[in-house]
């Protein structure tokens, strides 16, 4: 598997981002991870195009946790194999899997964003001993339904413009103005379009079809939350100009979801950790401590 490695320089003053980098080996790659704090352990996963870098509001809130943010490969300071075959929710899951095992990751309280979503809820379907709560933001558990009309645009556009302009997407994706800075901060990763195979491909992986690869790990994961126990919350944002509204699934889904406070971030697009990231953190902060449970 051919992949390339982002300059480091290519991360230097970035606007909020002043964290130590740590790596784990997966076969002859390096997948990056933010690892601040001690305490009980957060694992926070991003989704598409963005990186680690969507959560760094968060870490100054939960100071009194763990915080542990990968870059999936193809993303952030991860390596980036160069071939789109290379890439499949398989493949990222078994890195997820690598990962956890790696860091004996255990009694996890899981956030998950857009294909955070769909990885990390995968992961927590196959390993539901390892987690302890989960916290699911905007994202959806397709299960290989015919997709509707503009995300199949989307998935062509991504996956066949000649160079996909990640900032922009950030922007249009937002409710709120991003700062120019901050929206370099996400192309960042992304010298030329060399890098961006796995960026391209990802909205392509998301199941329209019955036989893919992908669906037995995503019904698995809604079986798994619809018997689920332990401690759910579900913060979705009342702008995203697609997910908008699915929190409804999550709360059908899952049994201990509807024993939290029920809340939707105002004024927040689909980077929602982007635009209300403090606000977030600190009802996860208010969730661990069980101080939104309905009595």
């Amino acid at each position: 598997m051919k992949f390339v490695r982002t300059p480091s320089e290519r991360f230097e003053n970035l606007p909020g981002f002043d964290y130590k980098e740590n790596y784990v080996q997966f076969r002859d790659m390096q997948m990056h991870y933010l690892d601040e704090g001690s305490g009980e352990i957060i694992l926070a996963l991003h989704g598409e195009p963005s990186w680690c870098y969507l959560y760094r509001k968060f870490i100054p809130v939960l100071d009194t946790y763990r915080f542990i943010a990968p870059d999936f490969f193809g993303f952030g300071k991860s390596d980036k194999p160069t071939q789109v075959k290379d890439y499949s929710y398989e493949f990222h899951l078994e890195t997820l899997v690598h990962f956890c095992e790696k860091l004996e990751l255990r009694n996890i309280t899981l956030v998950v964003q857009d294909w955070g979503g769909l990885l990390g809820l995968g992961l927590l379907g196959q390993h539901p001993e390892w987690f302890k709560r989960v916290v699911i933001l905007n994202t959806f558990l397709p299960v290989g339904n015919n997709l509707k009309l503009p995300f199949k645009i989307w998935q062509w556009f991504a996956k066949y413009h000649p160079s996909l302009p990640v900032s922009k997407i950030i922007r249009f994706a937002s409710y709120t103005a991003v700062p120019k800075a901050v929206l370099k901060a996400y192309d960042a990763p992304f010298p030329n379009k060399k890098y961006k195979a796995g960026v391209r491909i990802f909205p392509s992986l998301v199941p329209g079809k019955k036989n893919n690869p992908a669906v037995k790990y995503l019904k698995t994961a809604r079986v798994v939350l619809s018997k689920w126990n332990k401690p759910a919350l579900v913060l979705f944002s009342d702008k995203d100009k697609v997910l908008s509204g699915l929190e409804k699934f999550f709360y059908k889904l899952i049994p201990t979801a509807n024993k939290q406070q029920k809340i939707l971030i105002t004024d927040a697009g689909h980077f929602l950790q982007e635009e209300k990231g403090e606000e977030i953190a600190n009802y996860i902060d208010a969730f661990i401590k069980g101080d939104l449970e309905i009595e």
